[in-house]
């Protein structure tokens, strides 16, 4: 066990765990983030996606105590339901989410994408989207919540 701080959506969180142990248990179980979820557990699902220093990361196969000193952000840090982020609003008006549960890692995709390049084309969307698996079928929609958070005029699905 080791005291480690980490700043997640903007705030120092000092947690007292193993610095092996996956960022995911200790965003979920630790500070009692729900918004990373656990997929496979082996970094090819993308359910568990947060963003670190800027860059998509499966926080399944990510320890805690790499991440230290660095600025995690989950789908949390991003708005509120009251206050929702362009991006949150972007899905909820694209209704890009079906059953939900990979909305959040591929939201922490999009954002890190819209971060680095605010007008991506669809290539590059489907690109930074390539290691999140939805089995929805909500595709289309997800990618027209992407180009509506970068400004894009599309149509409704």
């Amino acid at each position: 066990m080791a005291e480690l701080t980490i700043n997640v959506n903007g705030r120092p969180q000092t947690v007292d765990v193993d610095p092996s142990l996956p960022l995911l248990y200790v965003l979920r179980n630790d500070l009692e983030l729900d918004s990373p979820k656990f997929g496979c557990g082996l970094a090819q699902c993308g359910a568990c996606t947060v963003v670190v220093d800027g860059n998509a990361v499966r926080s399944c196969v990510t320890s805690v105590a790499s991440v230290e000193g660095s600025e995690v952000i989950t789908n949390e840090g991003l708005g509120t339901a009251q206050d929702p982020s362009p991006l949150q609003e972007a899905f909820i008006a694209e209704q890009a989410a079906q059953c939900g549960y990979c909305i959040s890692g591929i939201m922490m995709s999009a954002h890190a994408l819209l971060a680095k390049n605010p007008d991506p084309s669809e290539a590059e969307i489907r690109e930074a989207l390539a290691g999140n698996l939805c089995r929805c079928g909500t595709h289309k929609r997800i990618i027209a919540a992407i180009k509506r958070a970068a400004g894009q005029e599309v149509a409704a699905v």
